[in-house]
């Protein structure tokens, strides 16, 4: 039990707070206002109910400082942090409110990035990963059930190592790629069938976890970012059903609607586009709706 906070210094402390608060009060932007004087409230009353101390205070500035130094065009630790605590599914699931039956938008991850190569449909994103081949396919609708022509749909996803493209060292473009619906909405392409890794645990936010008894391991999914005009853009995953680490997945992304049962298919079984597949496959159908902007 903490010690009793004599009401000498608990005026004292309240006066800072009144006084950072007031220091906002001529902020010409009341949105950046009202966030600065909320993030002020709630900061210090987080310092007050811990009784933070001086050395705790510095690790924190110190674990923020490792967090900046580590992050780069091609890992971003913030995001992983805000990932692990819980911010970015609370931000998604506040600003991604249901509409219908639309798609439930998940965690865009670290790994996404701009110029993707292209791809027609049926075409295939591996570009060399390595892994199973899974033949994904679905249509992309409004809350109506018309079909969403000419939808933009990103895919990306690590290989069967663990690892996505920006993790190696070579500037390899692989198992990412766009394509778009067809006139009917339909879509279909070649992937790598989804298997679990951990996030980047070799920083400060992997020493959190380890800190924390926390493991640093995430479901199997394969990434959807999903955009077209007058539809809200849909950023979500799915995740292979059966999977053993559905339960605690350690960004908090999983929702039971986007856990998708991946079949697969014995060594020999005639595939789609007339891929010719040494070994077994897999393939998943994933039905994407999208809500109005």
């Amino acid at each position: 039990m903490s010690t009793p906070v004599p009401p000498e210094q608990q005026a004292r402390e309240q006066d800072l707070v009144e006084r950072v608060l007031r220091s906002f009060d001529a902020t010409a932007d009341p949105r950046l206002k009202e966030l600065m004087q909320a993030l002020t409230r709630h900061l210090h009353a987080f310092l007050r109910e811990v009784r933070l101390t001086e050395a705790e205070w510095e690790a924190g500035i110190g674990f923020l400082t490792d967090t900046g130094h580590i992050t780069d065009e091609r890992r971003q630790e913030f995001i992983l942090l805000s990932d692990v605590l819980g911010a970015s599914m609370q931000t998604i699931a506040m600003n991604n409110q249901a509409h219908g039956d639309a798609t439930e938008a998940t965690v865009f991850g670290p790994f996404f990035v701009d110029g993707s190569p292209r791809i027609e449909s049926g075409g295939d994103i591996a570009g060399g990963a390595a892994g199973e081949p899974c033949w994904v396919e679905g249509t992309v609708t409004d809350t109506d059930g018309n079909p969403v022509p000419g939808a933009r749909i990103e895919v990306w996803e690590a290989d069967d190592d663990g690892f996505y493209d920006v993790q190696y060292d070579d500037d390899r473009t692989a198992a990412r790629a766009h394509l778009h619906s067809g006139p009917d909405g339909n879509y279909a392409f070649w992937a790598i069938t989804p298997t679990p890794y951990p996030i980047p645990h070799d920083g400060p936010v992997g020493r959190m976890l380890a800190a924390t008894g926390r493991s640093p391991m995430r479901a199997s999914h394969l990434h959807f970012m999903v955009t077209a005009a007058g539809r809200r853009t849909l950023v979500t995953h799915i995740f292979v059903e059966g999977d053993e680490l559905l339960d605690r997945d350690s960004v908090f992304g999983v929702k039971d609607s986007l856990v998708k049962r991946f079949e697969q298919q014995p060594a020999g079984t005639p595939a789609p586009a007339d891929r010719v597949v040494d070994g077994a496959w897999s393939r998943v159908r994933f039905d994407i709706v999208l809500a109005p902007a």
